[in-house]
């Protein structure tokens, strides 16, 4: 094991003293955040509109815009997130009786908080919990796409996967065994061409029984090598005893053995409980803040 993923270790180690009882007070709303609908009711805002709120992500190029645009229609509006220039993009539609608002998030290659995109895109789906997440890949370079695919799953198992431009595809010869794609990851996998309005119907379907709990994700990670599995694996109980309540441990923790340095510092100075709180509520805001301007 590398020297710094020692070092990680050795400084939870350390801080297994540390008060639960002042950590759970600070994570208290984070605690009993049981999805975006839920806080966005508790900020006092009309979603009476909305049944379940899911989030859009996906590489630039995808066609993830078309994908938007063919599902919300006219029904949408923008603002910026929280502190950022990037724009953001929300929408709804009704499908099955079930009325749901899309959030568009930025287009990213991953979801390493390399870029200012990729943060907020990390961001709303580790402290947003949209209650589903559709990932648009390309048909045409999909094992390219896959990255974000994986890294989504390693945040939330509720993830349809939409191939997208399966007409440039055909154009190309190419074929996408979306049966077969979807048993390997674990996921529901539909083809579409958006722009044709190929695929759409049956990617509501696939969302609408993620969100019901008719169909339960079961994601298909690759597996990591045993000595970073084995680090992973004595991270997690310590995590979760610093910051009870935390979203999804085993990706701060992945964040943690990666060298993120936001994470190891909020680790060093005994603040992750209050990041990860803060993140939230920036989040929130930002659903507030759009909420209302839509509904002027």
């Amino acid at each position: 094991m590398s020297r710094s993923r020692r070092h990680s270790l050795a400084v939870l180690r350390g801080r297994r003293r540390l008060d639960v009882e002042d950590h759970r007070a600070m994570t208290t709303a984070n605690n009993n955040e049981a999805s975006v609908r839920q806080v966005v009711s508790q900020l006092g805002i009309d979603v009476s509109r909305y049944d379940h709120v899911l989030a859009l992500a996906g590489n630039p190029n995808t066609g993830k815009s078309t994908v938007f645009n063919a599902l919300t229609g006219l029904r949408q509006h923008t603002g910026n997130w929280p502190g950022k220039t990037v724009t953001r993009a929300e929408g709804g539609f009704e499908h099955q009786g079930r009325r749901y608002k899309l959030v568009d998030l930025p287009g990213t290659y991953s979801l390493l908080s390399a870029s200012q995109d990729e943060e907020i895109a990390r961001d709303f789906l580790l402290f947003g919990r949209p209650d589903c997440t559709i990932v648009v890949v390309d048909a045409t370079i999909l094992e390219r796409n896959l990255n974000l695919v994986f890294q989504v799953m390693e945040i939330t198992t509720k993830v349809v996967v939409c191939v997208n431009l399966m007409d440039e595809a055909r154009r190309k010869g190419l074929s996408v065994d979306v049966g077969r794609l979807s048993e390997d990851l674990g996921v529901p996998v539909v083809a579409a061409a958006a722009r044709r309005g190929e695929g759409l119907t049956q990617l509501l379907d696939a969302v609408a029984d993620v969100v019901s709990g008719a169909v339960q994700p079961m994601p298909r990670c690759p597996e990591p090598p045993p000595e970073l599995r084995e680090a992973i694996d004595e991270l997690l109980p310590l995590l979760e005893t610093l910051a009870p309540g935390v979203p999804n441990a085993r990706w701060l923790a992945y964040r943690l053995l990666e060298g993120d340095h936001n994470v190891r510092q909020a680790l060093l100075a005994n603040r992750l409980p209050g990041v990860v709180a803060e993140q939230a509520r920036q989040v929130q805001r930002a659903s507030r803040k759009i909420a209302l301007e839509g509904a002027q």
